[in-house]
C-alpha cells in the first residue's frame, strides 16, 4: 500500500488504500458512529455548496431517483439532448415516461436551448441538461424555459465536475444534478454517483427512491448503521414510498471521499491534457475543438473535436483513426450514437413489455431519421481523445502523434 501512494503514476494514490482499510476495520466503532457514506456525502456537498448530497450505486441510478423525485411517471415527457449517453432515455423509460429528444449545438455539441421551448407540450415534466464532455451547457435559458413552463431541470453532470458556467458549478445551477463516479470518470469509486440538490423535499424523495423507500430516511440522513429499537417491534411498519436499492457501499464511499480530496488535481491535469492537445491543433482548420464559449470553463472528460478531414482531404474517420495509431496514438472514441437511432429505440423493444399497452403511449416514440438533423450530421465527424493520462509526459507523446498525423495529411 505505501508503494501505491509513492506511485506518482497510480489511479488511487491519495488516502484511498488507508480509507478502505479503516472501513474493513470490523472493531472500529468509528465507522458506524460516522458512516463513510455520510462522510463522503457531507464532503461533496460542501464542495459543490450544496445543501445536500446523496450518494448513489450508478450515475445512471441518480438519474432515475431524480426523475422519480420530480414526479415524472406514465405519459409524461422528458426532454434530453439527442446525442449523448443513452442512460438519460433509459432512466425516463424506467419512470414510465417518453423521451423527447432536442438538437445539438454543432459548435458546443451540448443541448441547444432554441430548439428545446418547441419541443414541448403539455405532457412535458423535466428537462435534462447534460453537460457533455466536460463543458457545461447553456444553462440560463434553460432555467428561464423550465420556469416559464414550471418544468424541472435535472442537470447530467456524469462527464464535467468542476466545469464552471458563467462562475458558477456546473451541477449547482439546476433543480437537481447527477454526477457519476464510473471508472473513468473524473473522480472514481468503480461504480457511484451523487445527486445533489438545494430543495429539502426532493432530497427526501431522492433518498426515499434510491433507498427502498425507507420511511425515516430524510434529506441529508442516509439509514442509520445504529437503528433505534422500534425497528426490532414486530408491528413496526418500515416503508412509505416506492423505492429501489440504490444506496452506495461504504467501500465505494471511502474511495471517494479520498477522490475528492485531490479532485482539483485531477480536473486540472486533464485541462493540461487537453491544452497538449489544442497546442496540436494549432493551424489546423479541418480538426474544430469543441467551441468553450466566454465565461465557461472545460473540465474536459475527453478533449472532443469535429473531423472534417473527409470534406477537406478525403481522408476518412477511419482511416485518419488508423494513421494517428501508426504514429502512436492510442486511439479515440466516436461519438456516441445519436440515441433515437438506436436498436433499442429504434426497434421500441419496451413496448408491450416494460411499459403496458395504454392510449397514452399511442402516437409516442415515433423517431425517424432527421428529427435532429444537427446532431446526426455531427455524431459521425466527431473525435473524443483521451485526457484521462496520469503520465503528463505521456500524454504530451500522443499530442505529438496527433500533429504528426495532421502533418501527413497536409504534405
Amino acid at each position: 500500500m505505501k508503494n501505491l501512494k509513492l506511485n506518482p503514476y497510480a489511479k488511487y494514490n491519495g488516502n484511498e488504500s488507508e480509507y478502505v482499510l479503516q472501513v474493513l476495520d470490523s472493531e472500529n466503532t468509528e465507522n458506524k458512529k460516522n458512516p463513510w457514506v455520510k462522510r463522503f456525502e457531507k464532503a461533496f456537498a460542501e464542495k459543490f455548496n450544496r445543501k445536500y448530497a446523496i450518494a448513489h450505486n450508478s450515475g445512471t441510478s441518480t438519474l432515475h431517483t431524480c426523475l422519480a423525485a420530480a414526479g415524472v411517471g406514465a405519459g409524461d415527457e422528458v426532454i434530453s439532448p439527442a446525442q449523448t449517453v443513452i442512460m438519460d432515455s433509459f432512466a425516463i423509460l424506467y419512470q414510465n415516461a417518453i423521451p423527447v429528444y432536442a438538437d445539438i449545438d454543432p459548435e458546443t455539441f451540448n443541448i441547444d436551448p432554441a430548439d428545446i421551448e418547441g419541443k414541448i407540450t403539455k405532457k412535458t415534466k423535466a428537462i435534462i441538461a447534460v453537460h457533455m464532455h466536460g463543458l457545461p451547457a447553456d444553462v440560463d435559458p434553460i432555467m428561464e424555459i423550465a420556469r416559464k413552463y414550471n418544468l424541472f431541470v435535472i442537470e447530467d453532470s456524469a462527464q464535467c465536475v468542476l466545469g464552471k458556467y458563467k462562475g458558477r458549478l456546473a451541477g449547482t445551477i439546476g433543480h437537481m444534478a447527477s454526477f457519476s463516479f464510473e471508472t473513468k470518470k473524473h473522480l472514481s469509486t468503480g461504480e457511484g454517483g451523487m445527486v445533489v440538490t438545494d430543495d429539502e423535499s426532493l432530497a427526501v424523495r431522492i433518498r426515499k427512491t434510491g433507498g427502498l423507500g425507507y420511511k425515516t430516511l430524510q434529506a441529508g440522513e442516509s439509514l442509520r448503521q445504529l437503528l433505534p429499537t422500534e425497528f426490532q417491534d414486530p408491528n413496526y411498519k418500515r416503508h412509505d414510498t416506492l423505492g429501489c436499492n440504490y444506496r452506495m457501499n461504504e467501500i465505494s464511499a471511502a474511495v471517494g471521499l479520498a477522490q475528492l480530496e485531490r479532485v482539483d488535481f485531477l480536473v486540472s491535469r486533464r485541462q493540461q491534457v487537453a491544452k497538449f492537445f489544442l497546442e496540436a491543433l494549432n493551424g489546423c482548420d479541418w480538426i474544430i475543438p469543441q467551441r468553450v464559449p466566454k465565461d465557461y470553463e472545460n473540465s474536459y472528460w475527453t478533449f472532443t473535436v469535429r473531423y472534417e478531414g473527409d470534406e477537406v482531404f478525403g481522408v476518412k474517420w477511419k482511416d485518419f483513426y488508423n494513421l494517428y495509431k501508426k504514429n502512436g496514438g492510442d486511439g479515440f472514441y466516436g461519438g456516441l450514437s445519436v440515441v433515437y437511432l438506436e436498436p433499442v429505440i429504434q426497434n421500441r423493444v419496451f413496448l408491450n413489455g416494460y411499459l403496458p399497452q395504454s392510449d397514452i403511449y399511442k402516437n409516442a416514440f415515433n423517431y425517424e431519421e432527421g428529427l435532429c438533423p444537427v446532431a446526426e450530421q455531427i455524431q459521425p465527424k466527431m473525435m473524443q481523445f483521451k485526457t484521462n493520462y496520469r503520465n503528463l509526459e505521456v500524454a504530451k507523446l500522443k499530442a505529438e502523434a496527433l500533429k504528426k498525423t495532421i502533418k501527413e495529411i497536409e504534405g
